[in-house]
């Protein structure tokens, strides 16, 4: 993967379900059929996507109708794991679809006390919500650029309030299932009562978003309005997607690396012969530095801090591979401006054996010479000489011809 990728701000002001997500994709620009060819590869000819133009609280949006057989059954999580497992997917879109799938599986197994593996989705077991979740996963691989996911922001949610009839009875709104997959996450009532956010609309928002809060600095491309089956009075039932590429703001700084970026995360629970793979795997993925720091966490633990420098057109591949190589659940993300010298490799020559060394300027003038230490590493056993000798012959040269 290759270049910078887009940025997704998800507005679920007024809440957000699985075919209001599919609608608000389709209006930014995602093709009917990208996400309806994902679908049948789960279930082959047994779903319909249509697209219909609407209104709601006098903004056009895009209506996603999902249709199914009336008859189609419940399933277990362990039945739909199943399912994916053996469709035709993407391997990202199946993984974030399964991520979607178990993250409701372990909420309503909290909520109704049972095993997750053996929870009945019901009203989201169905062939229906199987094709929210994996269309929506389909459509934000779609938005990927040069093979780079999109990162996806989102707002605080709007769940709701009042009660709701479902297969177990009436419930109190927000429902449990969403209350619980929403635990960390800003949430509120929202504009109008009823039912705001789904529990599929939270186990997607939740899988999704990189982040939460207001729209990030962006330039917009394409805007998508999903409609909600609802037109209540008062208030637009939509969630809304705007897609676009992401921008530095204008301060002290810019141009001179104001979008560079530091990922934090404390670890006390990876094995420390695991932490060298884990550096060079951040520095591969794009990273500009990746270092430890060693730590005393509460209880005594022994632990370490994670920090990560990145410029920002790189941030969306880094962190994901931070969640790749370790344990951690979050990061914490500080903006920084980073000043850089003017710097250029040259090659020197140490008794016939070519070595790189880094050369930093300040307006034109030599302030480090610093030799590429696995390029005097090879010199030196090649030579039969300390590496430290290597190091001051190469030095000396570079500073000859600077």
């Amino acid at each position: 993967m290759s270049g910078a990728g887009s940025v997704v701000w998800v507005d679920a002001g007024a809440g957000a379900s699985g075919d209001m997500l599919l609608g608000a994709l389709v209006g930014a620009g995602v093709p009917l059929g990208v996400l309806a060819d994902a679908v049948d590869k789960v279930a082959p000819g047994q779903v319909l996507l249509r697209e219909e133009r609407v209104r709601r609280g006098g903004l056009a949006a895009t209506r996603c109708h999902v249709e199914v057989a009336d008859d189609a059954p419940h399933r277990s999580w362990r039945d739909v794991a199943a399912l994916l497992a053996a469709a035709g997917l993407h391997e990202d879109v199946r993984a974030l679809a399964h991520d979607v799938f178990e993250r409701l599986a372990e909420a309503e197994g909290r909520v109704h006390g049972v095993d997750p593996s053996e929870v009945h989705f019901h009203e989201v077991g169905a062939l229906d919500a199987i094709a929210d979740v994996v269309g929506v996963c389909a459509g934000v691989a779609h938005l990927a650029r040069d093979g780079v996911w999109p990162r996806v922001v989102c707002s605080s949610v709007a769940v709701g309030s009042g009660s709701v009839t479902g297969d177990h009875g009436r419930l109190p709104v927000p429902a449990p299932a969403v209350a619980e997959l929403l635990r960390g996450v800003a949430s509120y009532a929202g504009p109008g009562g009823g039912e705001a956010c789904t529990p599929t609309g939270a186990a997607l928002l939740t899988a999704l978003a990189d982040a939460w809060g207001p729209q990030p600095a962006m330039v917009v491309d394409r805007v998508g309005v999903g409609a909600g089956a609802r037109d209540p009075e008062g208030h637009a039932n939509v969630t809304r997607v705007l897609v676009g590429t992401p921008v530095a703001l204008d301060g002290p700084g810019a141009g001179h690396g104001a979008g560079t970026v530091v990922l934090e995360c404390n670890v006390d629970d990876l094995d420390p012969r695991v932490w060298p793979g884990v550096l060079t795997a951040l520095l591969d993925a794009g990273a500009d530095d990746a270092w430890l720091t060693p730590i005393l966490m509460k209880k005594g633990r022994p632990a370490h801090t994670l920090s990560v420098l990145v410029g920002a057109e790189q941030v969306d591949r880094v962190r994901r591979e931070v969640f790749r190589q370790t344990p951690t659940i979050g990061l914490r993300e500080v903006a920084v401006v980073k000043e850089a010298l003017e710097r250029r490799l040259v090659a020197v020559d140490v008794e016939g054996h070519p070595v790189e060394v880094k050369v930093a300027l300040l307006g034109g003038e030599v302030v480090n010479v610093q030799p590429e230490f696995e390029h005097v590493a090879d010199a030196a056993r090649a030579l039969g000489l300390p590496v430290r000798t290597v190091l001051a012959r190469a030095a000396a040269r570079a500073q000859e011809i600077s």
